[in-house]
């Protein structure tokens, strides 16, 4: 496991007023012929890239117990899009990630397989945030054969940054 710790975990205002990334443009490009709700899809990689560039904010969706125990990217904020044991829609979402992002700030969702961030996305573009994205795979990955994550996909999977409490 490596941890990386960032000098500059949050991207600067300055850098967000700018045109998007040309990898977030191709992914706006691809969402609209794919008639996606929200913004687009970008690899884990090349979230991390915009990350630590400070050209996006990851947002971790996933339940405050699955970053816990099974781990998360160090310095991004979090925002439940679904809590508890039986996960149901966090009813605050929309409210929490304003108050920590604006509507026009460049965010990349991540969950554990990119499905609950890919909702959570639509979610937050409805509200009126204008670029958010979803990060394929998310952190774990796509089941496998033995219908287990971790192994195909992910970000984990691809050796990114994490650290586990």
């Amino acid at each position: 496991m490596t941890v990386v710790q960032l000098n500059n975990p949050s991207p600067t205002p300055s850098k967000l007023n700018e045109a998007l990334p040309e990898v977030l443009e191709s992914a706006k490009q691809q969402a609209i012929s794919e008639g996606l709700g929200y913004a687009g899809k970008v690899s884990p990689d090349e979230a991390w890239k915009l990350f630590v560039n400070g050209q996006a904010h990851l947002v971790d969706v996933r339940a405050a117990e699955e970053r816990k125990f099974v781990g998360h990217v160090p310095n991004t904020f979090h925002v439940a899009w679904q809590t508890g044991p039986a996960l149901i829609k966090n009813p605050r979402f929309l409210r929490e990630l304003e108050s920590k992002l604006s509507k026009d700030s460049v965010i990349l969702l991540l969950c554990r397989s990119g499905k609950r961030s890919a909702a959570a996305a639509e979610a937050s573009t409805a509200a009126g945030f204008k670029n958010v994205f979803n990060v394929r795979e998310g952190f774990e990955g796509d089941l496998d054969e033995n219908q287990q994550r971790g192994s195909s996909g992910g970000w984990r999977q691809r050796g990114l940054p994490w650290v586990q409490d």
